[in-house]
């Protein structure tokens, strides 16, 4: 494809969006190619959750002048998988990994072995993988895939013990940690431990609470001055007078890890009358992305709120119907 027929850029990208990082990298090309690769890199990550399409197009629109850049083909595989192009989402990564020997996706391409049907092979390479050299993110996206891949092999076990890391732990939180307490919901649920995964499910969302994600995410409020005609008609412009306008943020993808507005910073833990749970035992923790999260019941039967208790069942008798 060439530059004419290559997907248009917003007229407010500039290029200079890019981390630093990047763009240092992109600035070892020539003036003229190094803007194009900027921009459309850019807009990559502007339609990545909003249209994964058109960002893949635009990371692709990068590569043809930009194809000798790890960055430029880590873009191509990000967003190849996020529009579930899996095959050229498996040679991109496989690329990246080759110029750069970084595996933070690993999960990604486990998972896009698995999506293309190719099980055994996605249990192989998750097992190249080092656990212990990856960050605690991609090690927990890691055996989340993996559960999945065990899962689909009809080996629930497996997908069970698959999830059995430390990070699984119903007294702590990250960002992560709603999406990984659902899959050992689910788990469980399909092993017919219905009270366990009740447990787990309640957890789900004390978590989000907690994290201030999902069902609980705060609105996005947006101030938007409004500026007075040079002569307004009162009665007409009565109402253009308000000052905010209000509105939930996206919902994300549920495959993908939520993202607190900042991640770095502890959420606050909520009040132990809102959800029937014990009281925080609040733990001091170096990790920044930690925080401390309700210390498990005793009785897996403890109260819990009707709808909340709706959908445990739900996920329970789906467990049972397997």
């Amino acid at each position: 494809m060439d530059q004419e027929r290559s997907p248009d850029i917003d007229h407010d990208v500039t290029g200079k969006e890019l981390d630093r990082g990047t763009l240092k990298e992109i600035g070892g090309l020539d003036e003229r190619p190094a803007e194009w690769v900027a921009k459309h890199l850019v807009m990559a990550g502007r339609y990545l959750e909003d249209d994964p399409a058109l960002a893949f197009q635009h990371a692709l629109a990068a590569s043809r002048k930009g194809g000798r850049l790890s960055r430029v083909r880590e873009a191509v595989a990000l967003t190849a998988y996020a529009a579930g192009e899996y095959g050229d989402a498996l040679r991109e990564f496989r690329t990246y990994r080759r110029m750069t020997g970084d595996d933070t996706h690993i999960a990604a391409q486990v998972d896009s072995e698995r999506a293309l049907g190719r099980l055994d092979k996605a249990l192989q390479l998750a097992a190249e993988v080092d656990p212990a050299e990856l960050s605690r993110e991609a090690r927990v996206e890691l055996v989340m895939v993996v559960s999945g891949v065990h899962e689909d092999l009809g080996d629930l076990q497996g997908a069970h013990d698959a999830l059995q890391i430390p990070e699984l732990d119903r007294r702590r939180g990250y960002p992560f940690s709603p999406r990984l307490f659902q899959r050992q919901a689910d788990v469980l649920a399909a092993l017919g431990r219905r009270e366990e995964a009740r447990l787990w499910a309640r957890s789900v969302r004390v978590a989000e609470k907690a994290l201030g994600i999902g069902g609980f995410a705060e609105p996005e409020i947006m101030d938007i001055e409004v500026e007075p005609a040079e002569e307004p008609d009162r009665g007409a412009r009565a109402g253009d007078r308000g000052g905010a306008r209000h509105g939930r943020a996206d919902d994300r993808r549920e495959d993908r890890p939520p993202r607190p507005a900042s991640p770095h910073e502890e959420a606050s833990v909520p009040d132990a009358a809102d959800t029937g749970e014990a009281a925080p035992s609040v733990v001091v923790d170096h990790d920044p992305e930690q925080m401390a999260l309700f210390d498990a019941p005793a009785d897996a039967s403890a109260e819990v709120p009707a709808a909340d208790r709706a959908s445990e069942d739900g996920a329970a008798a789906e467990g049972d119907a397997r």
